[in-house]
């Protein structure tokens, strides 16, 4: 059957309709793109502020780990040796340390020893080694936080955020404290407000009575809540003393104290215990 015009001209209206429907998803598939770009960045703004360092031989291991940050919002830069990472850190700024410890010319936990004169940057260490004594060993010298390999990419930035939410919590406390007008420190931390200068503690306006070891346990923590304390780090702050393995003394004055600030002591929010490692402040 010949063409007509008349054929051409539904044939050309169809076209044109088909071209109208897609231009119209296309155009709404956009603009719903657009929402959801502007709302995450609007979520994540103060996560893609985060700059974080990777510490990590292994090149597959570092580019996964990069990959997985970056999606999350973070900016990330990777070095793949304790020289490397010395010398980037003398220059640049992060936020948070990822740190192997099994690293060339110079291992991580020595690498954590020479950053630790210099700066107070938070740094989880990453290590396949996970004994309890290794986990000691690397918070020992100031790590924040420890996981052992090999771990899952949810967990990594689950432990990420967790780090860098306590070490906004720490700052606020530290500017709070930096920007009192009172020669007296007080601090509120939940129910509780400590003051520093009396050695008082009131919980919910009521005066808790505590001993003087069980106040400076509590203001150890409170002074640094974005640390993990050891026992033997507890026992030499607190008693001023040489540790020598005596668990009891560390977990009587831990279990009384938690017994007059905690609301359930078997289930305590602001001690926490780490298990094989020591002691942290929670998250309040």
């Amino acid at each position: 059957m010949p063409v007509t015009l008349c054929h051409l001209q539904v044939i050309s209206e169809y076209c044109v309709k088909i071209l109208l429907k897609v231009f119209f998803v296309s155009g709404i598939f956009w603009f719903i793109d657009l929402v959801f770009v502007k709302n995450r960045v609007k979520v994540e703004g103060e996560i893609m502020n985060n700059r974080i360092l990777i510490v990590e031989d292994d090149h597959y291991i570092s580019e996964m780990i990069k990959d997985t940050l970056v999606k999350n919002g973070f900016a990330v830069s990777t070095v793949f040796d304790g020289e490397e990472a010395l010398r980037i850190v003398e220059v640049q700024t992060f936020d948070l340390i990822l740190l192997d410890i099994m690293i060339p010319k110079i291992d991580g936990i020595e690498c954590l020893k020479i950053i630790r004169t210099k700066s107070m940057i938070p740094i989880l260490i990453m290590s396949a080694k996970g004994e309890d004594v290794d986990k000691a060993l690397g918070l020992g010298f100031g790590a924040d936080d420890y996981i052992a390999k090999p771990f899952s990419m949810i967990e990594l930035v689950a432990r990420v955020k967790a780090i860098l939410r306590r070490e906004k919590h720490y700052m606020g406390l530290t500017n709070q404290v930096n920007n009192s007008s009172h020669q007296d420190e007080t601090i509120q931390l939940g129910d509780l407000v400590i003051d520093m200068k009396n050695y008082c503690v009131k919980k919910c306006g009521h005066d808790v009575k505590l001993t003087l070891k069980e106040f400076n346990i509590l203001k150890l923590f409170v002074k640094k809540p974005n640390q993990v304390f050891t026992k033997a780090q507890v026992y030499n702050v607190v008693w001023q003393d040489e540790y020598y393995g005596d668990e009891n003394v560390i977990n009587v004055h831990i279990r009384r104290l938690r017994e007059k600030i905690e609301d359930d002591p078997s289930n305590p929010k602001y001690i926490k215990t780490l298990w094989g490692i020591g002691y942290k402040l929670g998250e309040v």
